[in-house]
C-alpha cells in the first residue's frame, strides 16, 4: 500500500488498513449470506411463475457475488505477511478454515493479545453467573460479538467431531452428565483459547 513507509509507525497504519479491508469485505460477506437464507426462503413459499423466476435470478446472483468476495477475501489475506502467517497458524487447528480463519482476522483483530478471560468476554463465551444468596442458577453467555460467536459455534461442532483434543474434551463433559449444548458450549470456549494462544506464539496446536 502506498502509505506504508517501511519503519514501525508506517507498518503500523498498513496493518490498520488491511484490517479495514477485510472487515469490510468480510462484513459484505455475510450481509449476502443472510440475503441469500432471505430469499431462498421466501423463494420456496412463492407460487406465482414469474415471480418465481426473478427469484432465482436473485438468488444467483447473490451467489456469484459471494464467490467474487471469498476470491477477494483469500486474495487480500495473501498479499498480506502479517494476515497470511496468522491465517496459517488458525487454520493449522482442526476445525477451523478458511472461512472461520477470515472471520476471525476481520472481526477480532485483538486475538492473541488478550488473556483467556478477555477474549471470553469479548466473544460472549465466558460463562455469566446468575446466583444470588443461597440459589444456584444455571450459568449462561450472553454479550459480545455475535457473528464471531457464531462462526466459532460452527468451528466447534467440526472440532467436536474431528479434533482428536476438543473431541476427547466434549465427550469427557458429555459421560460427566453435561447436556450437549453446555458441552458444546464450553467446547467453543477452549476452542477460542487454544485460537487466542495460537497467535501468541509458535506452538503447534491440533
Amino acid at each position: 500500500m502506498h502509505l506504508c513507509r517501511g519503519d514501525a509507525a508506517g507498518d503500523h497504519k498498513c496493518l490498520q488498513l488491511e484490517q479495514e479491508h477485510l472487515r469490510e469485505l468480510e462484513s459484505q460477506r455475510r450481509h449476502l449470506t443472510h440475503l441469500l437464507v432471505m430469499e431462498q426462503n421466501r423463494g420456496a413459499r412463492v407460487s406465482d411463475v414469474c415471480v418465481r423466476r426473478l427469484n432465482r435470478t436473485l438468488i444467483n446472483q447473490i451467489k456469484k457475488q459471494i464467490e467474487q468476495l471469498d476470491l477477494l477475501i483469500k486474495q487480500h489475506i495473501e498479499q498480506s505477511a502479517e494476515l497470511s502467517a496468522k491465517a496459517a497458524k488458525l487454520t493449522a487447528i482442526t476445525g477451523v478454515g478458511a472461512r472461520t480463519a477470515a472471520l476471525l482476522l476481520a472481526q477480532m483483530p485483538e486475538l492473541g493479545r488478550l488473556n483467556r478471560r478477555e477474549v471470553a468476554a469479548l466473544v460472549g463465551v465466558a460463562p455469566f453467573n446468575r446466583d444470588s444468596g443461597r440459589m444456584r442458577a444455571t450459568r449462561t453467555i450472553y454479550g459480545g460479538r455475535r457473528p464471531v460467536r457464531h462462526g466459532l459455534y460452527m468451528a466447534a461442532l467440526v472440532a467436536a467431531r474431528h479434533n482428536p483434543i476438543l473431541r476427547a474434551f466434549y465427550q469427557r463433559l458429555r459421560t460427566a452428565g453435561k447436556p450437549a449444548k453446555v458441552a458444546l458450549t464450553a467446547t467453543m470456549r477452549k476452542l477460542l483459547i487454544v485460537l487466542n494462544s495460537a497467535l501468541k506464539s509458535d506452538l503447534s496446536y491440533a
